[in-house]
């Protein structure tokens, strides 16, 4: 029996990598996308052909539009998923003194908001089958102070503490909830910072970028049977960045 599972953000990148993975690990999978209607398609196509059993769909959604994400979320409820992956993500930079809150608030939409609305959609439907997975990507931001990044981390923050919560109130039922905590993945989120890449690798105990694939072999196996267990757990895929005090000797 087949299993379906929701993706947010899902035509390039990290999206892309895990809706590759669970398509791989034999779920059908919808996905969303914002603005990159082209490579979702490519990307629909490109699985089509290498897993012609699997049902893959592509969803123009821009979870910053709040009614255009009730109208989807309703579109869902007579719908069963077993599990959902919310990968899409907005940065928003700026010093925690000098906060602007539209900004912020347009990051905690698409970061933080968009989760519950749609977790609000989909998991009374796992309740009702005793079954369901729920996986968010936060990052290692909410662990581990950085520069800058105060809106950002804030709702990363907010997204690990709900997920702690929504997975203690249906873990009776078989649903789990888990946060992926990413460190630096090497994607074109990262071009703007290509210049400071070399420092930052130095950073990294592992000394590199994550390749996206590894990100998405975890959320695949959090999918998966063997993960029954694991609920209410924030994971980091960063190479030690959080296991280290921080504190350099060169």
């Amino acid at each position: 029996m087949s299993t379906r599972i929701l993706v947010t953000g899902g035509a390039s990148g990290l999206g892309a990598a895990l809706v590759r993975a669970l398509v791989g690990a034999g779920h059908d999978v919808a996905f969303t996308y914002r603005s990159s209607g082209e490579a979702a398609e490519a990307l629909v196509a490109e699985l089509a052909a290498a897993h012609p059993a699997r049902m893959v769909t592509a969803h123009a959604l821009d979870l910053a539009d709040r009614a255009a994400l009730d109208a989807f979320c309703e579109s869902l409820e007579d719908e069963a998923f077993y599990g959902l992956v919310h990968n899409a993500g907005q940065s928003s930079d700026a010093l925690a003194a000098m906060l602007d809150q539209d900004r912020a608030e347009a990051a905690m939409q698409v970061n933080f908001w968009s989760l519950t609305r749609l977790a609000k959609s989909l998991v009374r439907g796992m309740i009702r089958a005793r079954s369901g997975r729920i996986v968010a990507i936060g990052s290692v931001a909410a662990l581990r102070a950085n520069p800058g990044n105060a809106a950002y981390a804030a709702s990363k923050g907010a997204l690990i503490a709900y997920c702690r919560t929504l997975a203690i109130e249906s873990a009776k039922r078989g649903v789990t909830v888990n946060v992926i905590a990413p460190g630096f993945i090497d994607t074109d989120m990262m071009a703007p910072y290509a210049a400071h890449r070399a420092g930052m690798e130095r950073q990294i105990p592992a000394g590199r970028f994550a390749r996206p694939e590894e990100v998405a072999a975890l959320a695949a196996f959090l999918m998966g049977e063997g993960a029954a267990y694991i609920t209410g757990a924030v994971l980091p895929v960063d190479g030690g960045l959080t296991a280290m005090m921080g504190v350099h000797r060169s």
